[in-house]
Order: C-alpha cells, then sequence, then structure tokens
C-alpha cells in the first residue's frame, strides 16, 4: 500500500484576498472550485502546474474574525528555481516575516498569517 499527497487545507477569511496573494506570490492558479448550494462555504484549489499536489483554500461564511493560528508552529514549505528573484518579490510585497540567512532560507506570510517556507532549489 501507498499514499501520496493530494492536497493540503487552509481555511481563509478573505477568499479573494487569498486568491490573489498565492498567484501573485507564488504563481499558484486556481485548478478547480466547488461553493455549496446554500453558500455557506467556497473550496477552492489551488496548483502550481507542475506538480500533482494541490493547496486548498476554505472559506466558511460564518467565519467573521481571523482564525486562531496558535504558535505559528506549523508551515508549508515551497522550492524556487530563482530564489534571489523570488526574495525580492516577497520583499517588496512587504510579505517576509523571518529569514535564516544561514539555512538559506525565509518565510512569508499570506494574509491569514499562516507561514510559507522559501527554500532555493539545491
Amino acid at each position: 500500500m501507498t499514499f501520496t499527497i493530494d492536497h493540503f487545507n487552509i481555511n481563509v477569511l478573505d477568499l479573494d484576498k487569498s486568491l490573489v496573494f498565492y498567484e501573485k506570490a507564488l504563481g499558484l492558479k486556481e485548478t478547480r472550485r466547488t461553493t455549496a448550494d446554500d453558500g455557506s462555504y467556497i473550496i477552492v484549489y489551488l496548483g502550481d502546474g507542475t506538480s500533482p499536489c494541490k493547496l486548498e483554500l476554505t472559506w466558511l461564511k460564518s467565519q467573521t474574525t481571523p482564525y486562531d493560528l496558535g504558535d505559528e508552529e506549523f508551515h508549508i514549505a515551497f522550492k524556487t528555481d530563482d530564489f534571489d528573484a523570488a526574495y525580492a518579490l516577497h520583499k517588496q510585497m512587504g510579505c517576509i516575516c523571518y529569514e535564516n540567512k544561514d539555512m538559506g532560507i525565509y518565510f512569508i506570510n499570506d494574509p491569514d498569517g499562516y507561514w510559507l517556507e522559501i527554500v532555493p532549489i539545491r
């Protein structure tokens, strides 16, 4: 028996803002969308166009306050083939929240405060 990662879910407060952020910051594009008949939720899957793994953004109509992310001890990591250009873009966007120059990585925050690790392809 084998398993592969299909998708990773995060809940977002402002779906449109998140979609703009993920496309601008990471080049992720919508691949599929599901909307509840009663309008209570929208689920959007984002893909990078190269790997089968998707990022699932879930918007819940009932959620009106920011999500409690606890101690922010979790993150999603993204590899990039142009680390310097990615760093310049994220610096310009003002979304870099932590840098570890010794390890050659940095983190950005999405609109909901989720940490996203940026690592160079090594």
